[in-house]
């Protein structure tokens, strides 16, 4: 008697099961989040410090009012990656003149730049707390980021990165613990220059041009879902706004009202958790939050020149040289970099209009989002949430 051979059939997967859920959840979850983490670079860690230091509890308002712009234009920025699956610079190419195109591309390469100098002056603030001068650390930082997106260790650096950036949340919520909330004075609205000149600081720190173009383009590749990437986004605007007000929150607790003009000062603001290792643990997490931001910024700005020229992917290493190049020099010839710092935070309020245009003109794009072109409520937010910023970077320079 011959037994009977069943076939053999492959398990069949319910792809509603938690299981298959947490490998899509897995496979999609990071542009969203790295962007929202890498927001909080040195150069926003600076002006967060500066700002608790100055001002203590009276700009926790307007840090708590950003987090709605910062959610709306990034939401933006994702979608049109969500749904188009191309990056912005390829969407201006494909959707715009050669004239328009290079409208585009030149305030994106400007705005690298800037983003580049702020990013190297915290790094070589950082790598100043270890005693470690700027012709030193600088040139050695820049081989190190070039290295990096040279040879494509993207992966490598992210989950790095991202690991260090989950240190720096414990540093702040473990000083805030220790240390403790004082009683100071209630947020208020002042309209004295250096207030206003931190409020356009702080705006111009939230949502900088690289970050629309890291979004835009790793959503496209990881094929993420509009939903899941509004969620993701909504969560790490939360979180980076969170994080900004806690340093704020830490700053204040230094004591004094004058701003402090130096490094060592501000890391005493992390001294109840540290001691005397404070400006070390300050150095170390200032370096990492700014190689977060310039491989993130490598990933999407300078992608998006090249996508938008039409060039081909093998010529973003010269994008990368040409615009870290005066980014390394201008720090080591500025004097005063936390001053230099701030200066750049306002400017990106300014640099921020175009791009801004950009993705404002293409989420609404019926042609190009179909059903997910903003509409309404979602079109009237993007707008005013973009006006919002710019208002305050014009408040700061009239003032």
């Amino acid at each position: 008697m011959i037994a009977e051979h069943a076939t053999v059939r492959p398990p069949v997967v319910d792809r509603n099961t938690w299981a298959a859920r947490l490998v899509r959840w897995r496979a999609a979850w990071g542009p969203g989040w790295l962007v929202m983490i890498a927001d909080v670079d040195a150069a926003s860690v600076l002006t967060a410090l500066e700002t608790g230091a100055t001002y203590r509890y009276e700009m926790i308002w307007f840090l708590l009012a950003l987090t709605i712009p910062l959610f709306f234009i990034q939401e933006a920025a994702g979608r049109i990656g969500a749904v188009t699956k191309k990056g912005l610079g390829t969407l201006a190419r494909e959707n715009y003149t050669r004239r328009q195109t290079w409208a585009v591309v030149l305030p994106m390469a400007g705005a690298d730049v800037a983003t580049y100098v702020a990013e190297y002056a915290g790094i070589a603030i950082g790598l100043g707390l270890f005693g470690i001068s700027p012709l030193v650390s600088l040139p050695l930082a820049f081989a190190l980021h070039i290295g990096i997106v040279a040879h494509g260790r993207y992966v490598w650096a992210e989950r790095i990165l991202l690991g260090v950036s989950a240190g720096l949340i414990l540093v702040i919520v473990a000083t805030l613990l220790l240390r403790g909330v004082p009683a100071y004075s209630p947020p208020v609205i002042s309209a004295s220059p250096s207030y206003l000149f931190l409020l356009a600081a702080n705006a111009g720190a939230v949502v900088m041009p690289f970050m629309l173009f890291f979004q835009s383009s790793a959503t496209a590749e990881k094929q993420g879902s509009v939903r899941f990437t509004r969620n993701e986004t909504l969560v790490g605007a939360v979180v980076s706004e969170g994080l900004m007000i806690a340093l704020v929150m830490v700053a204040a607790g230094v004591g004094g009202t004058a701003s402090f003009t130096s490094a060592h000062g501000l890391a005493s603001a992390i001294s109840p958790l540290a001691g005397a290792w404070a400006p070390y643990l300050l150095g170390a997490a200032l370096v990492a939050a700014a190689f977060l931001a310039l491989v993130v910024i490598s990933l999407g700005s300078a992608w998006g020149v090249v996508e938008a020229l039409g060039l081909r992917r093998d010529r973003t290493l010269w994008i990368y040289v040409a615009e870290s190049v005066p980014a390394v020099v201008v720090p080591i010839l500025f004097p005063h970099l936390i001053t230099l710092v701030l200066v750049l935070m306002v400017l990106m309020v300014f640099v921020l209009v175009g791009p801004g245009i950009l993705v404002g003109q293409l989420s609404a794009s019926e042609k190009l989002m179909g059903p997910h072109a903003s509409r309404g409520v979602w079109r009237w937010a993007y707008w005013a949430s973009l006006g919002f910023i710019l208002l305050f970077g014009v408040l700061a320079v009239t003032a």
